[in-house]
Parts: structure tokens; sequence; C-alpha cells
């Protein structure tokens, strides 16, 4: 009960004490309303040129190194503990796909306050699976961020997508 005041008491403070960014899906340009924002907007757009292009290195750029990170994915295991695990995770998912994977985000809000980031938004994925289906589909994504040596690089992700308990499967197919 402590700690969860405490994760709660962090939260209410990053809202009422620092920028918040509301971000259109269309205009990855939009400006921003302090630095931090724009840097953590920067790495996002970043994470999703590399996804695009199956650039790994690229895409791991963006996390923090070693043991810091713990992902959250839509998939098993439960969770990824370290930055080479979770690199073993973008690897399987990129090997689905021939050809690009075209990222699109949309209700993009960040918050950030001195070292700390927090990010939610809708992620739109459409690109062409190795059979050669069309794959298009909507999930929910909230990232933690920390400034490290001055650069922003992600901690936590939580990937998600709504289930219908009823049937036990996941509604791939919602659109906002």
């Amino acid at each position: 009960m402590k700690s969860s005041r405490l994760v709660l008491s962090m939260f209410v403070f990053l809202l009422t004490s620092t920028g918040v960014s509301d971000q259109n899906s269309n205009d990855l340009g939009a400006a921003t309303t302090n630095n931090g924002n724009a840097e953590i907007r920067a790495l996002l757009d970043s994470w999703a040129k590399a996804f695009e292009a199956h650039d790994i290195d690229g895409i791991m750029a963006n996390y923090a190194p070693g043991e810091a990170v713990v992902a959250y994915d839509i998939g098993p295991p439960l969770q990824y503990k370290g930055n080479e695990s979770y690199r073993k995770d973008y690897q399987e998912f990129l090997a689905q796909y021939d050809g690009p994977i075209h990222v699109e985000y949309r209700d993009m809000r960040i918050l950030n306050s001195g070292d700390v980031g927090f990010v939610h938004t809708l992620e739109r994925f459409t690109g062409k699976l190795k059979g050669g289906q069309q794959s298009d589909m909507w999930i929910r994504y909230t990232g933690g961020l920390q400034q490290m040596n001055g650069k922003w690089l992600i901690v936590h992700d939580h990937v998600s997508v709504p289930t219908d308990f009823e049937s036990g499967k996941a509604m791939l197919d919602l659109k906002p």
C-alpha cells in the first residue's frame, strides 16, 4: 500500500509540475511544451524510423544499456529483463515481416520532470508478413524514459492490446 501511494504521488507530481504534450499522429513535427518533450518525441520518431527499416541496432540505440530495461510485450514471456533479452524479442518480431513496417502514432501524450519521462500513445503497425498477408493492427504503448548522461533512453516498455475475456483472444482488429 505504501509503495502504491508513492507511485501515485510521483505520477501526480509529474502531471502537475511538468510540461505535458499532446501530439497528433499526423503532425510528427508538432511543437512540444518543453525541451524534454521535444527530445523524447525525437527519440520515438527515431525508433519508428529504425523499426520501419528493420534496423535492430537503430531500435536498440533508443534503449538503456544492460539490465536497466524491463519490457512487457504482447506475447510471452511475462517480461523481458535487460537490453539483450529485449533485442532478441525485436529480432523475432521483425523476422515475421517482409519489407518495411510502417508506424503511426495517435493520441500521444508525453510528460517529463527532471531525468524521468513518460509517454503513452496508440501505435498502428502496417506491413506485409512473410506469407504475403497484410498486417494492420493498433496497439497500446506506454513507455518510461530516463535521461542518462544527457540523453533520453527507454527503460520500460509496456505494449498491450485489449482482450475479449469471453473468448480469451486478443482483439487485434480494433481501431481508434
